[in-house]
């Protein structure tokens, strides 16, 4: 099996609820402006890959391109 087969299915699991901050994210937000639990959610994200994080102090969000 070549490489070129496995990535090109290549998919990234994401739960309903990072869906649904995914969709929030068509413009870059400032961390703050979500809640405590969407922040938990978007540092998974974060490491998952699906959106970077910008700054340190007040930090902006935005959805990565896949």
């Amino acid at each position: 099996m070549r490489i070129s087969e496995l990535i090109e299915n290549f998919g990234i699991f994401t739960t309903n609820e990072e869906g649904k901050l995914l969709k929030k994210l068509d413009n870059p937000i400032h961390l703050n402006s979500f809640s405590d639990r969407e922040q938990v959610v978007i540092e998974n994200m974060v490491r998952k890959g699906l959106v970077i994080k910008i700054g340190q102090s007040n930090p902006i969000i935005i959805a990565n391109e896949l």
